[in-house]
């Protein structure tokens, strides 16, 4: 873990491994962490509260594993949003918990290969996101139910592979 400070306000912010863009608990400043240098990103958008199975701190399980909510981003879909948390699993690998409409959702990225409009973002990453960036995504699944997602940014491309998740199986231990 490193201690950095947050170029806008100056408070002390423990950041975790592999994290690479966070917004400051203190001020809300959006920051980017590249090569020990610590810059603001931009905007962190507005996140509106809304009810929310688990949320930022929250320690999930379910039978995909067990996970540890670090950032929260919102994705417009122009009729309505759906939220993303990115986490880490009991051995730190990073992974996406997807909520839309009640079902949940567990992805990771597949760095083998390579969508939506973000419109606020809460907590750390692994990868700098920006309020109002664009994406085109394509999610796909199989018979047996895994989850294929595409998302697509000009030349880029990222792949995550996953399930869906039973929302009544998944089990929420609150942060504090």
């Amino acid at each position: 873990m490193v201690q950095i400070a947050c170029p806008n306000c100056g408070d002390r912010i423990d950041l975790r491994d592999g994290v690479r863009m966070l917004t400051c608990p203190s001020c809300g400043t959006t920051l980017l962490y590249e090569d020990a240098v610590v810059r603001q990103a931009g905007s962190a958008g507005v996140m509106h509260d809304a009810p929310l199975l688990f949320g930022i701190g929250d320690r999930v399980r379910c039978p995909a594993g067990i996970f540890d909510i670090l950032g929260h981003a919102r994705f417009d879909y122009g009729r309505g949003w759906w939220d993303e948390f990115w986490a880490l699993d009991e051995d730190g690998h990073p992974a996406w918990l997807s909520i839309d409409e009640g079902d949940v959702a567990v992805q990771r990225r597949d760095r083998t290969a390579r969508g939506p409009k973000s419109i606020a973002l809460r907590g750390e990453f692994d990868e700098p996101l920006s309020v109002g960036e664009t994406y085109r995504f394509v999610n796909a699944q199989s018979r047996g139910g895994r989850l294929l997602s595409g998302e697509f940014s000009g030349d880029d491309a990222m792949w995550f592979e996953g399930q869906w998740v039973d929302p009544f199986d998944v089990t929420v231990e609150q942060g504090t």
